[in-house]
């Protein structure tokens, strides 16, 4: 985030020309997704409320102004065309259901007013984002049907849709669990194992198209890489969370599998990167 910060500073140009990009803007919220992904580690690796509790507000105020911000771009801007309709698209509405993660952890510990801005943030979270979500959805549907496909350099972006559905299904269960007011548990669940459901077409439909770039020799390295990593460690760990919440064993099995892929990919991708970034130092 400092670096992030210090490119305002320095390059402000530049920072500005992305922020107006439509294929880059929506990548603009991933530094407001980092800091709610650490509230969520600290609290469920580290169990340290307190530092949790920091990053979750900045991280939850951030994304609040992206979710305005970027749409609003998006929807004044006059040169966006088809070929820009891309799965990162995806990014601001997925920051939006993340808050609710760590944020659902909150609201048991809360008394007062306080206790009340934490529960509307959180519904605000996955309400906002995932009704963006199914809207951008369409969208994105639309363009891979009626369009060329994707460049290979943004390909893996196609696991992102993997982001909100795994984002999505951890949020809901998590605020279903930890709100005080929700007595009735059962429906919402069923609906995360539904949702969970067009997660694992998602993913095998991912690996198909995957495999059609790798066999046509267009699935060269780029950072766009890294699109592969988070959805689908956001799709493994909720579907960890359903298998044991359910108690559906063979879904545990399968997320087991999962998460080896998951490390598969980010092994390859993590070595990809180092080499990439050797051989950027060595020219």
């Amino acid at each position: 985030m400092i670096f992030w910060v210090l490119r305002w500073f320095l390059y402000f140009e530049n920072a500005k020309k992305d922020l107006f990009h439509p294929v880059i803007s929506p990548f603009y919220p991933t530094i407001a997704v980092a800091l709610l992904v650490i509230a969520g580690g600290f609290i469920i690796i580290f169990h340290n409320i307190l530092l949790a509790e920091i990053f979750w507000v900045l991280g939850s105020m951030l994304m609040v102004v992206f979710a305005f911000l970027i749409p609003f771009i998006m929807f004044t801007h006059e040169n966006i065309e088809i070929s820009h309709i891309n799965p990162g698209w995806y990014i601001p509405p997925v920051g939006l259901i993340v808050i609710p993660i760590a944020g659902a952890f909150f609201e048991p510990l809360s008394t007062g007013v306080y206790k009340e801005i934490i529960t509307i943030t959180n519904f605000l979270g996955y309400g906002a984002g995932f009704f963006l979500y199914i809207a951008l959805l369409a969208i994105i549907v639309y363009r891979l049907i009626l369009h060329s496909p994707l460049p290979g350099t943004i390909a893996p972006t196609l696991w992102i849709n993997l982001g909100p559905i795994g984002a999505g299904n951890i949020a809901l269960i998590n605020i279903v669990s930890k709100t005080s007011f929700i007595s009735v548990k059962e429906p919402f669940y069923i609906f995360a194992l539904v949702f969970w459901g067009f997660g694992l077409w998602w993913l095998v439909m991912s690996i198909i198209m995957t495999l059609r770039y790798i066999k046509r020799a267009e699935l060269n390295y780029s950072m766009s890489w890294w699109a592969f990593i988070f959805p689908l460690g956001a799709y493994t760990a909720s579907t960890h969370l359903i298998s044991k919440t359910l108690h559906l064993e063979i879904i545990n099995i399968l997320g087991f599998g999962i998460f080896w892929l998951l490390f598969f990919i980010w092994c390859i991708t993590f070595f990809k990167t180092v080499i990439n970034i050797k051989n950027i130092f060595k020219g």
